[in-house]
């Protein structure tokens, strides 16, 4: 075997470990989310009317909106990984730059709801919710926990894409090497994932 083709096999074996590896990760998240679905199951089940009492306070309109704009964002991380394996850099750098932008712009609106939240004493602690039923408690302690763990990684993920922006600038990432952007994007989908089961849970109790 030459030297070309021995290389062209530990690269494709490398890049099957490596999609393996991003999986598992995936797979690591998707259980840590899972855990607390299973929570709020079951303390919607037990408390029931008190969620949807405490559920009328948040905002809806906030709520469908940062949902759009996720989705959008899954939208232009998709178009930068196109962009990038048809050898259009500029391209991919522009999409993924749109792509951090719609994450800012979800944090921000998510730093608005929570500034209304806590202004009106419905956050851990308060005397305001402690003052109300037990349920109530449990949903803004599941509301605080669940979004801002939410947005830990949406951070996270904007961290991400611009090192792999860093990356596709110094043609690290290219038309014929693209897994860590891809990885990133994957990243990036699965956060997007989490938000759309997150959003009903909370927004559209009925």
């Amino acid at each position: 075997m030459s030297l070309e083709e021995n290389t062209a096999v530990h690269l494709h074996k490398d890049d099957k470990a490596s999609k393996l590896g991003m999986w598992l990760f995936l797979l690591t998240e998707l259980t840590l989310f899972g855990g607390l679905f299973l929570m709020y199951a079951v303390y919607r089940f037990t408390h029931q009317a008190e969620f949807h009492i405490a559920a009328k306070s948040l905002n809806t309109f906030i709520g469908t909106l940062n949902t759009s704009i996720l989705l959008t964002s899954s939208l232009t991380m998709a178009l930068s990984i196109t962009a990038i394996r048809k050898g259009n850099k500029n391209l991919s750098l522009s999409f993924q730059g749109i792509t951090i932008f719609f994450g800012l712009l979800f944090l921000l609106n998510k730093y608005f709801e929570w500034s209304h939240e806590i202004n009106i004493g419905n956050f851990p602690g308060s005397e305001s919710l402690l003052s109300k039923s037990q349920g109530e408690i449990l949903f803004y302690g599941l509301y605080y926990v669940m979004t801002g763990l939410h947005a830990l990684h949406v951070i996270i993920g904007m961290i991400v894409i611009a090192v792999m922006m860093r990356f596709t600038m110094k043609n690290i990432i290219n038309r014929n090497d693209n897994f860590k952007l891809e990885a990133a994007g994957l990243y990036w989908h699965l956060v997007d994932i989490i938000w759309i089961f997150l959003f009903p849970l909370f927004y559209l109790i009925s």
